[in-house]
């Protein structure tokens, strides 16, 4: 099988918080891998991406792998055989992350892989992407306090009679000194559509690749796009019990829109910010129109 790769990673700071990212690309098909972790480097990040992206893969296969880590290109393509030659030491030292390495490279030798260098931010249209997504699995697990201030906040909010029945949505994106608002609605709906809704439309008001925090006191959308929409994903859409996932269209559509994002996810239920409360205006409004 011939399969494309592209893989990122990094912590910020470095060291610190961390996140990874994986594009597999096989004929018609892909497949977007993410992990993150609390404690991490820029180094170890990139050696984890290379790690889920292979183990992702069932059989040996031909692959195109595209990194902007001269670390981990140069260490698999000229440093790893003499380490391991030498029990993982290096003029007497332990190999750093020589852990990661140690589980990489019998992965490696699975494949028939041509490794290439691709400069990063440069207009790659998959490096830039896999930054993003990189990036993003970082943010999910930064605290809030630690986001910069100056990064645009959406606020989606929902509303519905029935549920189902008529429903609205509100979004308001809060850019510097700039708020811009987005309001719709449907005849006959949910709330959980509704606020998805909210969130698509919010993100096209964003440049692709900007740095957004999505504010939302929706459980639902919050638990579905950072810890069940994975897999998913892996599922073809399907829950365990094999029944489709509710709502599978706008969840498709979010993920597809996502990944041009770098987005934190915070669940802000319970909390009063006033972008919240206007959204929430905006979507009781749409309602009446629906």
């Amino acid at each position: 099988m011939d399969v494309i790769i592209y893989t990122d990673g990094g912590a910020d700071p470095n060291p610190g918080i961390g996140g990874w990212a994986a594009i597999l690309r096989f004929g018609q098909h892909e497949k977007v891998l993410t992990g993150n972790e609390p404690q991490t480097t820029n180094n170890r990040m990139e050696l984890q991406a290379a790690i889920g992206a292979l183990q992702a893969l069932k059989r040996p296969s031909t692959i195109q792998f595209y990194t902007d880590s001269e670390y981990l290109r140069k260490g698999i393509t000229e440093w790893i055989e003499g380490w391991a030659a030498n029990n993982w030491q290096k003029k007497g030292k332990p190999v750093q992350n020589a852990d990661l390495w140690q589980k990489l490279w019998p992965l490696v030798k699975q494949h028939q892989i041509e490794w290439h260098w691709v400069k990063g931010h440069a207009g790659n249209e998959f490096n830039e992407r896999v930054d993003r997504l990189a990036r993003q699995a970082r943010l999910e697990i930064t605290p809030p306090d630690q986001i910069d201030e100056t990064i645009p906040r959406l606020y989606v909010r929902s509303s519905c009679k029935g549920n189902p029945g008529p429903g609205g949505w509100g979004a308001v994106l809060e850019d510097g000194e700039e708020t811009t608002q987005s309001s719709g609605s449907a005849p006959s709906t949910t709330n959980n559509r509704m606020e998805m809704t909210a969130v698509i439309e919010g993100l096209l008001l964003l440049s692709p690749g900007s740095a957004v925090q999505v504010f939302t006191t929706s459980d639902y959308l919050y638990q579905g796009i950072t810890q069940w929409i994975r897999k998913w994903r892996q599922r073809n859409w399907l829950k365990k019990d094999g029944k489709p996932v509710a709502n599978a269209d706008l969840w498709q559509a979010l993920d597809e829109l996502a990944q041009n994002y770098a987005i934190r996810w915070i669940n802000a239920k319970g909390q009063a910010l006033q972008g919240l409360e206007e959204a929430g205006k905006l979507a009781v409004e749409a309602v009446k129109i629906a």
